[in-house]
């Protein structure tokens, strides 16, 4: 139990004080009835001394409570000091358009795997996690952070198509998270590469973004989507409007595997949503760097349970005073 602000104990002297006056006010001082055959009536005794104090002494304990109620008098309660996993998380998602391809029934590529990460990251505790996509060009959606619900939430904002280039720039969208993450201070630090294709654009060799992540510690999990064989994709054409078009099966496993096994990640296939959630939790299950956590320690108040018999005695103090301890001449 502790007082969270003391210095209102020091109310009691002058509250005291002013008791102590009223009292001897009182004493002082002796009612009479505006009635002109009061003296018919005979006199009633007011009670000895020590009765005549009881109204007194309920207003007394009463000012005690509010004092100590300003004081507010908490309970401390703390919670042991836990273990943590302390992993800083980027998810890198392919947002090429081939993404819509409907082989994830029935969901397409991208609805499946959003779906996986969050699941992913609902199972966290206490590590950072941000979010960044790439096509032709890479776009961080999220920055590294502890709010799960801004992940979240740019990760539902997140769709196929969704940058101005399209293309599968690998290299680039590897080097751009290397960039995010590579100064993070987390004991362990992760990239989790999920895409459908292989590397046909941008400026960045892969194995060279995976050697540079290698430099930084960063380990990567790459994630190849999609079933094997052609798929088809939902397409608006201008001019027959929305039709769907069959793509070949571009995914580069060895590419991934090499760049997985370069940083000392693996890499995983997954050709419906029950295999990538399964990926993403043997991801969870191997990416748990325990580090210590300080205590949690939180505080209840208990001003309330003081205000409330300080009002009831307050109220039964001024009852008495004007019914059984009423003074007549």
């Amino acid at each position: 139990m502790r007082l969270e602000s003391p210095l209102w104990l020091l109310l009691l002297l002058p509250a005291a004080a002013a008791l102590g006056a009223s009292w001897l006010r009182g004493e002082g001082r002796r009612s009479a009835l505006a009635y002109p055959a009061a003296r018919l009536l005979a006199p009633k005794s007011s009670g000895s001394g020590t009765v005549r104090l009881v109204p007194l002494a309920l207003k007394a304990l009463a000012l005690l409570l509010c004092v100590v109620a300003l004081a507010r008098p908490q309970k401390v309660l703390r919670q042991a000091a836990s273990l943590s996993s302390g992993v800083d998380i980027l998810l890198v998602l392919d947002a090429s358009t081939s993404m819509r391809a409907l082989d994830f029934d029935p969901y397409d590529r991208m609805t499946a795997a959003k779906n996986a990460a969050r699941s992913f990251i609902e199972r966290r505790v206490s590590d950072r996690i941000g979010v960044l996509v790439f096509a032709g060009v890479p776009l961080l959606m999220c920055p590294l952070t502890l709010d799960y619900g801004a992940v979240l939430e740019f990760l539902s904002d997140v769709q196929a198509g969704m940058t101005q280039t399209d293309g599968t720039a690998i290299g680039d969208g590897l080097t751009a998270a290397v960039g995010h993450i590579k100064d993070a201070q987390a004991k362990s630090k992760v990239l989790i590469l999920l895409t459908d294709g292989s590397n046909n654009t941008g400026l960045v060799d892969p194995l060279t973004a995976a050697k540079a992540a290698k430099t930084y510690g960063i380990k990567v999990y790459t994630i190849g989507t999609g079933r094997r064989g052609a798929a088809v994709v939902p397409v608006d054409d201008p001019n027959y409007g929305r039709r769907m078009v069959q793509i070949p099966d571009e995914l580069d496993e060895d590419g991934l595997t090499k760049i997985a096994s370069e940083t000392g990640g693996r890499y995983f296939r997954a050709q419906n949503l029950r295999e990538l959630e399964s990926i993403y939790g043997e991801i969870d299950r191997l990416e748990r760097s325990e580090v210590k956590l300080p205590p949690i320690i939180s505080y209840t108040d208990y001003y309330v349970w003081l205000l409330v018999p300080a009002a009831l005695l307050l109220a039964l103090s001024m009852l008495l005073s004007r019914t059984v301890f009423l003074r007549l001449p």
